[in-house]
């Protein structure tokens, strides 16, 4: 069924310009350029710094959890050694397919965005959508690949976002106290 969904999404929806803005959101990440980019940005602001500590503490654990844990424990190929009709326009990825981690520090960065700033952070989760997706239309990932990395992402960064907030939480009772 999942090579069903890829094969109707390269069959129906592949033309030049879509290929151009699925590479370009795929390539943005590909070693987590643009959340490091935006998690360094935001580090370096004094009202945004917290955001930018918890971003990068959020891509590192979802990049740790999805791509050194996951991927190593599943050991799932890629669906274009499934399907080898397939020609990819891009260099075939290497490593495991299980889970997205493109999708996983995606959404993780987004939603640690997303809880700081809104505007910024409905930026960064229509961003990290378009990377997904870019993983399935560059028949890369299959879509429970995709799927399980939003979770991943979506997970690790509500942790952090968790962590963060108790911190904040004892260190102002702390203050209280004294």
């Amino acid at each position: 069924m999942e090579l069903n969904i890829l094969n109707f999404i390269h069959q129906n929806l592949s033309n030049d310009v879509f290929n151009c803005i699925f590479i370009f959101f795929t390539t943005i990440v590909e070693h987590g350029e643009l959340w490091i980019c935006a998690g360094a940005v935001l580090l370096f602001t004094k009202k945004y710094r917290a955001a930018g500590i918890c971003v990068l503490i959020a891509l590192a654990l979802s990049f740790s959890v999805s791509e050194l844990l996951l991927k190593n424990l599943v050991c799932r190929p890629r669906p274009f050694y499934d399907n080898p009709d397939i020609t990819l326009i891009i260099p075939p990825p290497s490593g495991y397919s299980f889970p997205s981690s493109h999708s996983a520090v995606s959404f993780a960065s987004a939603v640690v965005i997303f809880y700081f700033n809104k505007k910024l952070g409905a930026a960064a989760i229509a961003t990290a959508s378009l990377v997904a997706f870019s993983r399935l239309y560059l028949y890369v990932h299959y879509p429970s690949d995709v799927l399980f990395g939003i979770c991943i992402g979506i997970l690790c960064g509500a942790i952090v976002i968790g962590v963060y907030k108790y911190c904040i939480k004892v260190h102002y009772s702390e203050k209280k106290s004294l």
